[in-house]
């Protein structure tokens, strides 16, 4: 059975059939609203109903995800329309006109930038391009029908090689093939490009952009996108990790810095204890990010990283006077 769902306050409508979520319907019908990890744990793509029932088939992240939330709230990657739907989500008109493909690619090479961190580069088809937003994602789709997620680190005008940061996982699935059997030249499919955490490019604000871990990958990507785009919007970087072997491109932060006077970057070390050589910043980096900014109102910030992080940022932040509609994140658990 087939039902009608609008999204206010645009107007646009487009029919979701019961056995796909309304997110799939909207991106199927080419509208692009707000998702992340697609499996109801980072809270992206949340709507509020305005008239209309849904269900979720598959109550996985779902109840965690809503706790707290008001009962007319909705995570549209998991929600199924029981009847025609009225729904306020923000629509992204950037996004609208990029295609989702399914292609081959090729490893290039693949470079340890620690001991648990490789970039892998991925070569397209010749006659193939990715478009795609600075900050999106891609999908592995491997022979056993599921997917792993990673952000792409390069930016869009650099788009000969796909760019990916992947961090090895205990007993990982994939990420164990990655770093002990992957060779280069071996041929995979992805899928993509997804996801809605991208820079707002009508804003004038100065950007606080946080990263934790390999959430530095789409970081790296906005910088390199406003670089090449001549944005010189006031930029300050905020990446933290456990300890310095994990700040494993450091030295490209540091360039950033040196060569663009609008970019400042802060490290900051969560397990520096007994790190006596350590002078810079510790702790939890939204706390490092409070330190520096009193007031945050008329700031957008940018940040990816893992749950925990998201949700500490998100309530600190907010009490240094953040609006809610200038946090943007991309929510991430770490890929078997």
């Amino acid at each position: 059975m087939s039902h009608t769902i609008t999204i206010q306050p645009s107007g646009h409508q487009f029919e979701c059939d019961s056995s796909q979520s309304v997110l799939e319907a909207a991106l199927q019908s080419g509208f692009a609203v707000p998702y992340g990890c697609r499996n109801g744990a980072c809270g992206a793509c949340m709507g509020r109903i305005v008239s209309g029932q849904v269900e979720y088939p598959n109550d996985v992240y779902v109840g965690m995800t809503l706790q707290g939330e008001s009962d007319d709230k909705a995570l549209l990657c998991q929600a199924r329309a029981c009847s025609d739907l009225e729904l306020e989500v923000r629509e992204i008109g950037a996004a609208k006109d990029i295609q989702i493909k399914t292609l081959p690619v090729r490893v290039h090479r693949a470079e340890r930038l620690a001991d648990d961190v490789i970039r892998l580069f991925l070569k397209l088809p010749a006659t193939q391009r990715l478009p795609f937003l600075a900050g999106q994602y891609i999908d592995f789709l491997l022979k056993n029908g599921q997917r792993r997620s990673f952000s792409l680190a390069n930016a869009p005008h650099d788009d000969a090689l796909l760019e990916l940061h992947i961090r090895r996982v205990d007993e990982g699935f994939f990420t164990g093939f990655v770093f002990e059997r992957l060779k280069e030249k071996d041929l995979l499919r992805i899928e993509g490009p997804h996801g809605s955490f991208h820079l707002n490019e009508e804003s004038d604000k100065p950007l606080i952009l946080m990263a934790g871990g390999t959430g530095f990958a789409p970081i790296k990507s906005l910088i390199e996108h406003m670089i090449h785009t001549d944005d010189h919007r006031p930029v300050h970087l905020f990446w933290g990790v456990r300890n310095q072997p994990d700040l494993y491109l450091n030295h490209l932060a540091e360039l950033w810095q040196k060569k663009h006077h609008q970019i400042q970057y802060t490290p900051v070390l969560s397990e520096a204890a007994a790190d006596r050589e350590w002078t810079g910043e510790r702790g939890w980096v939204h706390d490092s990010v409070i330190r520096h900014y009193a007031d945050l109102s008329d700031h957008e910030v940018y940040c990816c990283g893992p749950p925990p992080m998201i949700e500490a940022a998100k309530h600190a932040l907010k009490q240094q006077g953040l609006n809610e509609e200038a946090f943007h994140f991309d929510s991430f658990e770490f890929n078997h």
